[in-house]
């Protein structure tokens, strides 16, 4: 199969942002040294990051023993649990301030950010047992709804507390929004076979994630590292997945909403033409990823108030 014309596919302006993410992530990050490719990529976000909106105040403290920080604009009764992506190797609460900081203003939501161990230092299953253990502690500390919100990496970790949250924490995930995430797919077709090359991620590039995250061979049928690798998609909460055209983890979304609507459950995936994987830093160089962060920011606020449809 022939490389999809992304000369086509892809506007002008989500080709100027590949050209200035490029500038600081080289597409061949993933042959630096773990250290060079944080180091690279703490200098790519710092180079997008927007100054916070008005009125949204911060705290970095510690939730489950796990680094958080807080986001607040106002009086709320929701909480927006949010993890940031990377590949479970690079990023952190800096990456990803202004999109919570943005969540919060706009929704007038809660939003904590967790700072979960990243690989190698921290290998599968310590990421998500940080994940779920900061997700115990938010729920004990803050009464009210809950929206489990992340991209990529983070998508997959929002998915998995989800999942294992069923029967644990009861009547308080009111949603999930899942930003292009990796949920563990079938990579023999869909995207991972039609976007293996595309831009800004590459099947080559998750292997080596993959590899990073789970210290060798992934597990099997462990859906705290995979969610469609779940055997009962039943009980979740209204899911929303938002992904990316020209982006191999598309598919997922599509497999993921599937099954749980099979379940009997709520569950809405769209994928937006023209954008690629971790759009949501070319919001304010493209129109396209800025209607994308407007569908995101639409779902964790309709979700955060109890809505469905919430896109």
């Amino acid at each position: 199969m022939t490389d999809p014309d992304y000369s086509v596919l892809l506007d002008e302006e989500i080709w100027a942002y590949m050209k200035r993410s490029d500038e600081f992530y080289p597409p061949d990050a993933v042959g630096l040294t773990i250290e060079d490719q944080r180091a690279v990529y703490n200098k790519m976000c710092a180079a997008f990051h927007q100054t916070h909106p008005d009125g949204v105040q911060t705290w970095d403290a510690p939730y489950g023993g796990v680094p958080c920080r807080r986001y607040e604009v106002g009086a709320t009764d929701v909480t927006v649990v949010y993890y940031h992506g990377g590949g479970f190797v690079v990023g952190g609460l800096d990456s990803h301030d202004d999109v919570c900081a943005e969540i919060c203003a706009r929704t007038g939501y809660r939003v904590i950010s967790v700072d979960y161990g990243l690989a190698p230092e921290v290998v599968f299953p310590g990421c998500f047992n940080d994940a779920y253990g900061a997700f115990e502690a938010i729920a004990a500390g803050h009464a009210g709804a809950i929206v489990l919100a992340g991209d990529s990496a983070g998508g997959n970790l929002a998915a998995a507390v989800a999942h294992h949250a069923r029967g644990r924490v009861t009547g308080r995930i009111t949603g999930q929004v899942l930003i292009y995430p990796g949920l563990g797919g079938d990579r023999e077709q869909g995207s991972y076979v039609r976007h293996a090359n595309a831009p800004q991620l590459t099947v080559a590039d998750m292997e080596f994630y993959q590899k990073v995250r789970s210290g060798g061979e992934p597990p099997e049928g462990d859906a705290r590292y995979a969610p469609l690798h779940d055997t009962d998609f039943s009980g979740l909460p209204p899911s929303v997945m938002i992904t990316a055209e020209c982006d191999p983890l598309s598919s997922d979304g599509q497999a993921y909403r599937d099954a749980i609507l099979a379940a009997g459950g709520q569950a809405f995936w769209v994928e937006e033409a023209g954008l690629v994987h971790g759009c949501l830093r070319a919001r304010v160089m493209s129109r396209r990823a800025a209607a994308f962060f407007d569908r995101v920011v639409d779902a964790v606020g309709k979700l955060g108030a109890g809505e469905w449809p919430a896109t």
